[in-house]
């Protein structure tokens, strides 16, 4: 068949006048089988274009076979060929021929390259719901089995993924065939296939009836939760959310939670991790009565534990634990079991988890109310803005709105300030970007006066710093203070303070000017861009380095149509004119950009 196109048939061969209906299967065979993968990928890409070409039986008897016998190329060739795949039930006929596409896709299943493998199972996954029950049991169950039995673990670790999709809609007898195939891989010889078995077991246990779950799931996910393997633990962690919503009160506490309480205890960090990571879905998961008897005696466990990644990932669920605690009582409750250990960890040797418990302790005081925050919260507000650690001062003051609704930010102004002004000059610059983005939401906060008297030189310091980022940050902040505070804010304590810049020696601040002028106009409006800024710009346009004038060119462009057309006509005009006959071919190139751009006649 591939004779019909000769060798180095290209694309575009296709679209010839040839009548032959063999051609666009032999320009893919062609390209298919060339050296280049780029081709032998765009190819794969218009798959659907070309079983369009052939129409449905021909894919069905021809490239289907074709793309079967030649899955052995690259791993990004066999990807696409994957994701392909998934879309083409109306390719070959629709639900009753869906089966066709099981083949390639069996054998895509079992390759090496587990992304290949993973696209591979999301297809059949997504075919399996196109097939009738009777298609399901004559077609997909086969191949699931197969794939469940297989020599290679690869074809095993596939099939763990097809168990939820294939049982809901077979008879009685195969659902049993079903469970006892996947019973088979949750104890597999191979660390890999029980890992992928206790990735799915959650999901396997949501569609299966539930004495099955107590039968059957509970003790695969009692053994999997005690594997000699850790990553195989750490999953069946996961596969306790589901399996708990699944149960009632009294069977959880019975079946369940020794396994769970042995999981947050584990030898391996990863799996306490892991109970850390997830807490507030388990908390969920098993309601108010077990948390209260067994979760919260182990989350203290785990603000408590030795290594730091579990410190921290169970600090990082503090607010929501809290949250999702039942209201009645849960002040109490919070006060007594959970606040003695958030103290220790303000003071923790671990930066990591000192910055996961300050992204969210500010959101206890919304739960606590007034009286709590200012008594026991704020003091250790008050040591996380003044810890050594950037990152701990900025989630303080990036979740300042919190606590402003609760108590007010006067309580906390006299210590914010001196940690705003150590974040603003700090010697990383990204911690310098960081506070400069939270700025309008502090200043919002802090109000117009304590802003002028405290913060207001920090942002003009920005706008000389030496790191373009800061610089270009520190504009942007500037046009938000504006919109915040009003013009007449800007026309007397902004706009002046931009302009002098204009004069200074080092020609990258007079190109900040001149950026802030056009960040700062549309929020200033036309009278003050008029008076106040242009006529600065028009002066700078005599400026000696090239740079600034062909920045001229470009501000005057910006601000152009919030000036009135007499100023237009009679003051940018010539300038931009005597611009576009400058030296510098780029000044030249953007004064008449502009030129164009406002239509000046």
């Amino acid at each position: 068949m591939a004779g019909v196109a000769g060798p180095g048939t290209g694309q575009g061969a296709a679209g010839g006048d040839g009548d032959d209906s063999l051609y666009p299967i032999a320009v893919l065979i062609d390209e298919l089988r060339n050296e280049d993968v780029q081709l032998r990928l765009n190819s794969i890409k218009k798959l659907s274009t070309i079983a369009l070409a052939l129409g449905v039986e021909r894919t069905r008897t021809e490239l289907l076979p074709f793309l079967t016998d030649t899955i052995y190329d690259e791993d990004e060739v066999l990807l696409a060929l994957a994701e392909q795949l998934g879309n083409f039930t109306g390719l070959v006929g629709g639900p009753d021929f869906a089966h066709c596409l099981l083949p390639p896709l069996e054998s895509l299943a079992t390759v090496e390259e587990t992304v290949v493998r993973d696209k591979a199972v999301e297809s059949l996954r997504q075919i399996s719901q196109e097939h009738t029950p009777v298609a399901l049991e004559a077609h997909f169950v086969p191949l699931v089995k197969r794939l469940a039995s297989g020599d290679w673990f690869t074809s095993r670790t596939s099939a763990c993924g097809l168990f939820s999709v294939c049982y809901p809609r077979a008879s009685h007898a195969v659902k049993a065939e079903i469970r006892q195939h996947f019973r088979s891989l949750c104890s597999d010889d191979t660390p890999m296939v029980r890992r992928a078995a206790a990735s799915k077991l959650g999901e396997f246990a949501k569609v299966l009836e539930l004495d099955s779950v107590k039968s059957e799931i509970v003790p695969l996910f009692t053994n999997l939760a005690s594997d000699e393997q850790d990553s195989v633990r750490l999953l069946a962690v996961e596969a306790c959310v589901s399996i708990a919503q699944l149960l009632s009160e009294d069977d959880l506490e019975a079946l369940v939670m020794p396994t769970l309480r042995q999981a947050a205890e584990d030898k391996s960090w990863r799996v306490r991790y892991m109970v850390a990571d997830k807490f507030s879905e388990l908390q969920k998961a098993v309601g108010p009565k077990i948390t209260l008897n067994d979760l919260i005696p182990a989350f203290q466990n785990l603000l408590k534990d030795c290594e730091a990644e579990v410190r921290a990932a169970a600090a990082h669920k503090v607010k929501e634990l809290c949250e999702n605690l039942p209201m009645e009582g849960r002040e109490t409750i919070i006060m007594n079991q959970i606040l003695p250990y958030i103290k220790e960890l303000v003071s923790d040797t671990n930066q990591h988890v000192k910055s996961a418990l300050a992204s969210v302790i500010m959101g206890l005081s919304t739960i606590l109310g007034k009286g709590n925050t200012i008594e026991h919260l704020l003091p250790l507000f008050l040591a996380q803005l003044k810890d050594e650690c950037p990152e701990v001062r900025l989630n303080i003051i990036s979740n300042l709105d919190c606590v402003n609704e609760v108590i007010g930010i006067r309580q906390l102004s006299q210590s914010l300030l001196p940690a705003i002004v150590e974040l603003a000059e700090d010697a990383k610059w990204r911690v310098r970007l960081a506070i400069i983005e939270y700025m309008p939401l502090l200043a919002g906060q802090l109000g117009v006066e304590f802003f002028d008297e405290k913060l207001n030189s920090l942002c003009m310091a920005w706008l000389v710093d030496h790191v373009h980022a800061i610089r270009e940050a520190a504009t942007h902040n500037l046009m938000k203070l504006v919109q915040k505070f009003g013009k007449e804010w800007a026309q007397n304590t902004i706009v002046p303070k931009v302009l002098v810049m204009a004069n200074d020696p080092n020609y990258l601040h007079r190109m900040t000017t001149l950026f802030c002028i056009n960040a700062l106009s549309e929020a200033c409006g036309q009278e003050i861009t008029t008076k106040q800024m242009l006529p600065v710009v028009l002066k700078m346009a005599r400026d000696q380095v090239a740079n600034v004038r062909f920045n001229v060119a470009k501000s005057l462009q910006k601000i152009g149509p919030i000036l009135d057309t007499d100023a237009l006509q009679e003051e940018v005009k010539p300038v931009l004119q005597k611009l576009g006959q400058d030296e510098d071919v780029d000044v030249k190139y953007f004064a008449q950009e502009a030129i164009s751009v406002l239509a000046l006649a």
